[in-house]
């Protein structure tokens, strides 16, 4: 993993759909972008900038977000989730994500990603499921 470093950047960029509005998920009359949406591209920012650089059978997964929504996205505007790594303490990394659409910054905080076995994880999971009465879903 010495190819995580801090100072690596990641992206992601998305157009607001109908099903991305706050109005679709019980905000009525908020026909803008929601705030779980921009939650996600956050998260997914902070992902692409390690992308490709774990190694094999290791995956990253939230932990925290910290985040500051100060601006409305209407429909059909693209939104673009800009994460910088600033902060490595082992597993846990620690990005600085700003969130733009085509006119202005909308949102900006924190996400930490740590790194894991897949295979540990989804052990986790299992036990989890295994624990549960009735149909178990699929891993």
């Amino acid at each position: 993993m010495a190819e995580i470093k801090t100072g690596l950047k990641g992206k992601d960029e998305m157009v607001v759909q109908r099903e991305h509005l706050a109005s679709t998920i019980g905000n009525t009359g908020a026909e803008v972008l929601s705030t779980h949406w921009v939650v996600l591209l956050m998260e997914k920012a902070s992902r692409n900038a390690v992308n490709g650089l774990l190694p094999p059978g290791m995956i990253t997964v939230g932990t925290m977000i910290s985040i500051r929504h100060f601006a409305a996205t209407p429909l059909g505007l693209k939104v673009t989730a800009e994460a910088l790594l600033e902060k490595i303490e082992g597993r846990k990394l620690t990005f600085r994500v700003t969130v733009r659409d085509e006119f202005e910054r909308i949102a900006e905080g924190a996400n930490e990603q740590m790194i894991v076995s897949t295979g540990g994880f989804l052990g986790k999971v299992k036990k989890k499921c295994d624990r549960m009465s009735g149909d178990k879903p699929a891993l």
